[in-house]
């Protein structure tokens, strides 16, 4: 029978490449960025671009809202998130690819593309506010295909290295 410290400590395992949690919360993370667009569910762009009226409103709406909310973090606390981003990024990859911590390496290999992801939010955020309404539907679809795409390469170079690192293929 395991004991409460082995129960706990089997949950809570730092060893992320073969830890199902890991890959639960790599693929529940790269769902919810590929499905809230500059923080706008998707489902709401289809029903105002097939519905309109109404739809089509409140899409604007809180397009709107994030559009002015991320810009607006990003002018007044930009350079200051830069900065924490940019130390914590070579921390981890300090950590993870220099020093082998596998935690590191799982983190980093999350951490990077949603970095690049926020920062392809905050250019097509400048772009929606610059450009008229017509715009808006193009614009919110590419977006969101860049993240599918920067996703799946994610998940792809994520499971790859996992795996390598599970083989004993690494160079640590």
């Amino acid at each position: 029978m395991l004991s409460w410290y082995e129960t706990v400590s089997g949950l809570i395992d730092l060893r992320s490449f073969s830890n199902l949690w890991y890959w639960i919360m790599l693929a529940v993370v790269w769902s919810s960025a590929s499905h809230f667009v500059l923080g706008v569910p998707w489902d709401m762009v289809l029903r105002a671009k097939r519905q309109g009226g109404a739809a089509e409103e409140d899409l604007h709406d809180l397009v709107r809202v994030n559009v002015n909310r991320l810009l607006h973090i990003a002018e007044t606390a930009g350079a200051g998130l830069l900065a924490i981003a940019c130390f914590l990024l070579t921390t981890l990859t300090l950590l993870g690819f220099v020093y082998g911590m596998e935690f590191a390496q799982a983190v980093d290999l999350l951490a990077v593309p949603l970095t690049l992801v926020a920062w392809l939010s905050i250019r097509c955020a400048r772009g929606i506010r610059k450009a008229d309404g017509a715009d808006l539907y193009r614009r919110l679809h590419r977006h969101r295909l860049v993240t599918q795409g920067i996703g799946m390469a994610a998940i792809f170079v994520s499971a790859f290295w996992g795996m390598a690192y599970n083989l004993g293929l690494h160079p640590f």
